[in-house]
C-alpha cells in the first residue's frame, strides 16, 4: 500500500480565491480589524484556501494605497502611496486589481460614506460595517442600498451595528428567515448606559458615576452622545428595519437623560455642570425595583428610555457594560430568546466585521475553515 501510494501525483491545489479589501476609518475599530486580518492570513490561506489582499486604507482627509504586508500588520504607515480621500476612487482602485471578492470594510460613523453604499453594491462590490448610519438613516437611501444589493448580488452585511461582536442581527434574521414571527424586542443595547445603571442605587451621586465612566474610557468624549438615548434608538431602528418595518429615527420616543439646559454648550461646560442630573435621577429610584435604560419595539411602536424593572427580571442581573436583547417570538413566546455579552469595544466589534467578512466570501464560494 505504501509502495502504491508513493507512485500516485500529488493531488493538485486549486488557486486561492483572492478577496480585494479596502478599509475606511482606520481608527480603533479599524486598527483592530487590521490586526485581526493580518494575525488571521496564514490561516486562512491555508485552511480555506482564501488569500487577503489589502488594497488600501482611507480616513477623512487621506488615502493609501498599495498597501503592502507591513500595511496590514502596522495599519497605514507601510503604505506606498498617499492623496487626498476620494471614496469612489478608492472603491475602484481597490475593485482594480481583479480578485475573485472586492470587500470594503466601513469602520467610519459617517454618513458620507453611508451615502456611497448604493453606488458600491451596484458595482458589484460587497460592503461589511459597524457604521449604523445606513440602517438606521433615510428610509429612502435604506431602500436604494437594498435595490443595489439585490441587483448586483454584491452583499452588504453589518452585524457590528448592534451589540457589537454579540451575534443579535444575524439571531433575528435566523428567527424570520426560518418562518418565526416576531412579536417583540426589548434590550439593553448601550455599554455606557449599561455600566452606569448597574452601578447606580442612590449610594454614589449620578454625575460621579458619568465621571467615572468618562475618565475610564466607557463614556464617548462627550457623554451627552449616550446618555441622549440617540444611539439606542438607531440600534432600535436597525432590528425594526431587519424585522421589516419601515421604522425612522423619528418613529422613535425617546427619553434623553440630559436636561434641556445642558443639551447645548461645549463639553467642559456640560461636565463641570453634570450635579444638575443628580436630583432628577434620584427621583427615579424606586425601592425594590431596578433602574435600567431599555428599547423596546412592540406592536410597531418604539420607545427608549429608562425603567423600573422588577429584580427577577433579566435585565437586572446584566454584568458590567452588557448589551442584552429579549427575542419574543410566536416559538420563543414563553420564554424569550436572550442574547448577552460585551456590547462594546473595539475587539469584539472589529471581529464582528470580520465575521461579516468572512460569511461573505462564504456566500460565494470560500469553504469554510477548520477550526
Amino acid at each position: 500500500m505504501a509502495n502504491a501510494l508513493s507512485t500516485q501525483a500529488p493531488r493538485a491545489i486549486a488557486d486561492p480565491i483572492v478577496v480585494d479589501l479596502g478599509l475606511v476609518g482606520p481608527g480603533k475599530v479599524g486598527s483592530a480589524l487590521l490586526a485581526q486580518l493580518r494575525l488571521a492570513a496564514p490561516r486562512l490561506l491555508r485552511d480555506c484556501n482564501m488569500q487577503l489582499r489589502l488594497r488600501a486604507v482611507s480616513d477623512s482627509r487621506h488615502m493609501w494605497l498599495d498597501c503592502d504586508d507591513d500595511a496590514l500588520n502596522g495599519r497605514i504607515h507601510g503604505a506606498q502611496t498617499w492623496r487626498p480621500a476620494a471614496l469612489d476612487e478608492f472603491a475602484a482602485y481597490v475593485a482594480s486589481r481583479g480578485g475573485q471578492l472586492t470587500v470594503l470594510a466601513d469602520c467610519s460613523a459617517s454618513d458620507v460614506v453611508a451615502d456611497r453604499y448604493a453606488g458600491w453594491l451596484a458595482a458589484g462590490i460587497h460592503v461589511v460595517t459597524p457604521n449604523k448610519r445606513a440602517a438606521s438613516g433615510p428610509l429612502e437611501r435604506w431602500r436604494r442600498i437594498a435595490e443595489a444589493s439585490h441587483a448586483s448580488g454584491a452583499r452588504l452585511h453589518y452585524e457590528g451595528t448592534v451589540g457589537a461582536g454579540l451575534p443579535v442581527v444575524r439571531t433575528l434574521r435566523d428567527l424570520l428567515d426560518t418562518g418565526d414571527e416576531l412579536v417583540a424586542v426589548e434590550g439593553m443595547l448601550s455599554g455606557t448606559l449599561a455600566w452606569l445603571f448597574n452601578r447606580f442605587d442612590g449610594s454614589r451621586p449620578f454625575s460621579a458615576l458619568v465621571r467615572e465612566a468618562h475618565a475610564l474610557g466607557y463614556a464617548e468624549p462627550d457623554p451627552r452622545d449616550d446618555l441622549s438615548g440617540m444611539d439606542v434608538a438607531r440600534k432600535l431602528v436597525i432590528l425594526a428595519r431587519e424585522a421589516g418595518l419601515a421604522l425612522s429615527l423619528d418613529d422613535v420616543g425617546v427619553e434623553s437623560l440630559v436636561p434641556a439646559e445642558l443639551a447645548e454648550g461645549d463639553v467642559d461646560t456640560f461636565m463641570k455642570r453634570l450635579d444638575r442630573l443628580d436630583a432628577p435621577m434620584a427621583a427615579r429610584l424606586r425601592p425594590g425595583g431596578v433602574l435600567r435604560h431599555v428599547a423596546t419595539l412592540e406592536n410597531g411602536r418604539a420607545t427608549v428610555g429608562l425603567r423600573v424593572l422588577d429584580p427577577a427580571h433579566a435585565f437586572a442581573h446584566a454584568r458590567l457594560s452588557d448589551n442584552v436583547v429579549r427575542f419574543a417570538t410566536r416559538r420563543y413566546c414563553d420564554n424569550a430568546l436572550v442574547v448577552q455579552g460585551p456590547g462594546a469595544g473595539p475587539e469584539v466589534t472589529a471581529a464582528a466585521v470580520f465575521a461579516d467578512l468572512l460569511r461573505v466570501a462564504g456566500a460565494m464560494g470560500v469553504k469554510r475553515c477548520a477550526c
